[in-house]
């Protein structure tokens, strides 16, 4: 089943519109507390069809992703105080209770790190976003590492392609669904890591 090729490849078109930047941005922002897919997508297209755009291109692309982990970290926060019922009729509350007061005995440095990490690894910032909220990670501090961790991300990417030009793209393309299933299986393992194992 094809999933995020047919998605990467609605990108490339949305990336030759003339209202590109501003569906970046929608992408960007969406993508950072529910949308399935990575503005990444739209980015490489975007930075290989007018390569000395690319730092403009990033930094859109940064500016309304750590709007969106605002959301994402609501969610987290509200939304796990609504799920506690839930998790304590399963069994699971007692067990993630101690992982988050574990998370939450880390220093702010140390969990500053710790998100500046994850904004750079193939993660959904979603779900960095999600679990910020749910452990209530102070919010400068996790504004400071969303910024650092995604711009990282989105600077080296466009910069790449920039220096790459057609052949970085063309690899992106090609390789663009085993990327994408890839991270879903990492989420998923890590999810079975620490429910089972941890």
């Amino acid at each position: 089943m094809k999933l995020f090729k047919p998605i990467y490849e609605k990108a490339l078109v949305w990336a030759g519109h003339r209202l590109a930047e501003r569906y970046l941005a929608a992408v960007s922002f969406v993508e950072a507390f529910i949308l399935p897919t990575m503005p990444e997508i739209m980015l490489a297209p975007m930075t290989l069809a007018q390569p000395r755009k690319w730092a403009r291109y990033a930094t859109i692309s940064l500016a309304f992703s750590t709007l969106g982990s605002i959301i994402g970290y609501a969610m987290g926060h509200y939304g796990y105080q609504l799920a506690r019922p839930l998790l304590d009729d399963l069994g699971w509350l007692p067990s993630i209770d101690a992982y988050i007061a574990e998370l939450r005995g880390l220093g702010m440095w140390e969990v500053f790190w710790l998100l500046v990490g994850g904004g750079f690894l193939p993660i959904p910032m979603k779900f960095i976003a999600w679990a910020s909220g749910v452990v209530g990670v102070p919010l400068p501090a996790f504004l400071a590492a969303m910024v650092i961790g995604r711009g990282k991300r989105v600077y080296l990417l466009c910069g790449l392609i920039r220096l790459g030009g057609e052949r970085a793209e063309k690899a992106l393309h090609t390789w663009i669904e085993w990327i994408g299933w890839a991270v879903i299986a990492l989420i998923v393992l890590a999810v079975l890591y620490f429910k089972f194992l941890h």
